[in-house]
């Protein structure tokens, strides 16, 4: 096959030297694999990165007919064989991993997978994956194509600019970064609830009926508030996010109408359902919805002016039911899109936060979902805002894995 090895190199050349891109992270990940693609002429390509202690892995970037893999786990058997001693790259059929997985490949024209494992300073941070169109084996140009783009990950990898995306650190750390975080979140709710009461035991016969109700009313708020913190911090500091799963088929359009209409009264003023009467059934636990609608609710009003409307939708595809929650909000830089769902992260930080939270509520909705065989992801919104979206496999379609709980 002919390989564009030209307009890899100056690419390569001109991604360093880009403003944006050469400082590493994201952008840089995303036009590499874009110059891959090309270069290669496949239909789409992956970058996952790989936490080799726990035998996990991650799509963190991807183009193409790849791109309905970003943020999806990957799973331990491939992460397991990526690992093996031997050659870096070779071919994985479709067969090696989940049956969804296979589907949406052969369905968007792919029919193997060639993979390439990075290795830096004796580990392994990331693996690089082709998606093959034809059943012809890789010849020698591909897989020098390929060794040049694994080294340049390498290198972007080793000069740590943004990288690595997911960051699993060490347990020291999270226990520190646990209680900083719990004691600057849980202070605000306790000082607003004990300043209300203060005021009303040390000056209730000045206050009139509606002053006293007003302060009722707030304290009311902001304890459903510390008790809802409270959850999100006991369910982060176990690292389990949710308790023993139930399992099934369910009507996710009618688990969708009821967790609306239970939201909290200032979420449910600013909501609008658009969902269809009736979707094919979901396969997951239908319990979990309220709680996962209500922190993708919470986020998307949290970042938005009062007078926008925030939109919940849902539909299906072959393999999944989908639901999301579009707002017209801040929106999302395209390298924090992955960086959203881990434990603590903030989209500001520091002293001069202007928005609140303890950054727990996206954590928690990930693990939520992946452990029902599901994905999450956060996305630019067309004409500014963010999309939310969650997928869960088909309650209608024959599923292999979904049982063993592996993604």
């Amino acid at each position: 096959m002919e390989v564009a090895y030209r307009e890899l190199t100056l690419g390569i050349a001109a991604l360093f030297n880009d403003p944006v891109t050469g400082r590493g992270g994201l952008p840089a990940l995303d036009r590499l694999l874009h110059l891959g693609q090309y270069a290669l002429g496949v239909p789409g390509m992956a970058l996952s990165e790989l936490h080799t202690a726990g035998g996990a892995g991650r799509v963190i970037a991807a183009t193409g007919t790849a791109d309905w893999a970003l943020g999806r786990p990957v799973q331990p058997e491939v992460v397991a064989a990526v690992l093996r001693p031997g050659l870096a790259t070779y071919r994985v059929e479709l067969g090696a991993v989940d049956d969804d997985s296979s589907d949406q490949m052969t369905s968007l024209g792919s029919r193997w997978i060639l993979l390439h494992r990075i290795d830096l300073d004796g580990r392994t941070p990331a693996m690089l994956g082709a998606f093959m169109p034809d059943d012809s084996p890789a010849d020698a140009d591909q897989l020098a194509v390929m060794a040049l783009l694994g080294a340049t990950v390498g290198r972007l990898y080793s000069e740590r600019a943004g990288l690595p995306v997911q960051n699993a650190g060490d347990d020291l750390a999270d226990r520190e970064l646990f209680i900083a975080v719990t004691s600057h979140e849980l202070r605000t709710p306790v000082t607003v609830i004990k300043g209300y009461a203060d005021t009303l035991r040390d000056h209730w016969s000045q206050l009139d009926d509606k002053s006293r109700r007003e302060a009722a009313r707030v304290i009311g708020q902001r304890s459903d508030e510390l008790a809802r913190l409270v959850d999100r911090l006991l369910a982060a500091s176990t690292d389990t996010a949710v308790g023993t799963l139930s399992p099934g088929p369910f009507d996710v359009v009618e688990a969708l109408r009821h967790a609306a209409a239970n939201l909290p009264a200032d979420l449910r003023r600013r909501f609008r359902l658009e969902l269809p009467e009736r979707l094919p059934l979901a396969y997951g636990d239908r319990a979990t919805i309220p709680n996962v609608l209500t922190e993708l609710a919470t986020n998307a009003d949290k970042y938005s002016a009062r007078e926008e409307t925030v939109v919940l939708t849902a539909g299906n595809d072959r393999r999944t039911v989908f639901f999301q929650v579009l707002d017209r909000g801040i929106g999302i830089a395209p390298e924090q899109v992955h960086q959203v769902f881990e434990r603590f992260w903030q989209a500001d930080s520091g002293d001069g936060r202007r928005y609140g939270g303890a950054g727990l509520g996206l954590y928690l909705v990930r693990k939520t979902i992946e452990r029902q065989n599901g994905w999450v992801s956060l996305r630019p919104r067309d004409g500014g805002g963010t999309v939310a979206e969650v997928r869960l496999p088909r309650g209608d379609v024959k599923r292999d894995a979904h049982a063993s709980g592996e993604a």
